[in-house]
């Protein structure tokens, strides 16, 4: 039996960096089920930071994580893991409205912002078709992200705060009638007083194992593909996505990487890239563009998990002491890393969101799963209420 102050189940992007956050407080130990961390979610990540993507509290947590990464974690990281990139949302002209709206939701957060006309987003990105874009919004602050530096720069430094790191760990049975928490994996017996569960995919499944009700996570599959275009696609492009998020594609490794920005529930397992889904994205991004797609030497298929409102769970079980929520992230698990492994070392050491969060206008209240479960309960008749 190995024993630790909090186990932390799950170490992709989210697991990691919350037990890194954690390890100056307790001793911790990072359990993963597969034989190297992030390879559902984390690995398979489009790797864009972008400030305009996602809700009110998905905002302020990108914006709250930016400068971590511009100084490389901290010194973590041992080169930049930001690099410049920009992103063009193009709208028809049946779209104008929907572009109206992700200006205004978005203006408030994201800085250096700009409103583009047609010929102004055309000359922001040529390879564009007239006939098809009526105008667009410009985001500078949109950065590529590195992933794979990011996510081993969580993990070393983890192990360097004497944290420990245990791969192909299963949870296969968790004792729920006993403190602490005793759980059974295929890397052997493990005991702690808190259990985080940063279980993506998987969280509810977990939940359910320690004897916690689920909050109703569910599995979306999101497809990508790299592809070779009709003429050169420039390293420079931004990251071009429709406006209401039907297809997006963006320069990587000589070759553009594309996706229809499906979200496809399904249950939580290795998935793959469906075939119609592919040539949903191509016969959407050739409408948008000059170019054809002339071949797609590489697709892949990943996991976003999503809470029932689209935000991250963050928080203690209040039906079940000693369990910890950290699950939820959705698409945005990279972009928010820093700011949301911040915020459950807070609350789960001093029951309070750090103080910057704070200064965005965010509490605790908007992370805490007790949203989702008075969310879920059955209003009261009328004659019954009090």
């Amino acid at each position: 039996m190995q024993t630790c102050d909090v186990l932390v189940v799950g170490a992709g992007i989210a697991g990691a960096s919350a037990a890194y956050e954690l390890a100056p407080y307790a001793s911790v130990i990072l359990l993963e089920r597969e034989r190297q961390p992030g390879y559902h979610s984390t690995g398979r990540s489009a790797a864009l930071f972008a400030p305009a993507y996602g809700n009110r509290v998905i905002r302020a947590l990108t914006a709250a994580s930016q400068r971590f990464y511009q100084e490389r974690l901290g010194g973590l990281a041992e080169q930049a893991v930001l690099g410049p990139r920009g992103a063009l949302f193009i709208a028809r002209a049946d779209q104008a409205a929907a572009l109206a709206r992700l200006a205004a939701e978005t203006a408030p957060q994201v800085s250096g912002l700009e409103r583009l006309d047609a010929g102004q987003a055309l000359a922001r990105l040529p390879a564009l078709r007239p006939d098809y874009v009526a105008g667009g919004l410009y985001d500078p602050s949109t950065s590529d992200l590195d992933v794979a530096a990011i996510h081993q720069a969580y993990l070393k430094g983890f192990r360097a705060r004497g944290g420990q790191l245990v791969l192909d760990a299963e949870v296969t049975a968790i004792a729920t009638d006993c403190a602490p928490w005793r759980l059974e994996t295929r890397a052997g017996p493990f005991e702690a007083a808190v259990l985080v569960d940063a279980a993506g995919a998987w969280a509810d499944l977990l939940a359910g194992l320690a004897g916690v009700p689920p909050l109703g996570l569910v599995a979306k599959r999101r497809t990508a593909f790299l592809f070779e275009p009709s003429g050169a696609a420039e390293r420079a492009w931004p990251a071009v996505s429709d406006v209401d998020e039907q297809f997006y594609f963006k320069p990587e490794s000589g070759l553009l990487l594309g996706s229809p920005a499906d979200e496809t529930p399904v249950p939580p397992a290795d998935v793959q890239p469906e075939e119609l889904d592919v040539a949903r994205a191509i016969d959407r991004i050739e409408r948008a563009a000059r170019f054809r797609v002339l071949r797609v030497p590489r697709r892949w298929a990943g996991l976003r998990t999503f809470a029932p409102d689209d935000t991250p769970v963050v928080g203690m079980e209040e039906t079940v002491p000693g369990f910890f929520w950290l699950a939820g992230q959705g698409g945005y698990g990279i972009q928010t890393a820093p700011a949301l492994a911040r915020t459950a070392a807070s609350l789960l050491v001093d029951g309070v969101l750090p103080d910057d969060l704070l200064a965005r206008g965010l509490v605790a209240e908007d992370f805490l799963p007790l949203r989702l479960r008075l969310a879920a309960r059955p209003a009261l008749p009328p004659s019954t209420r009090r």
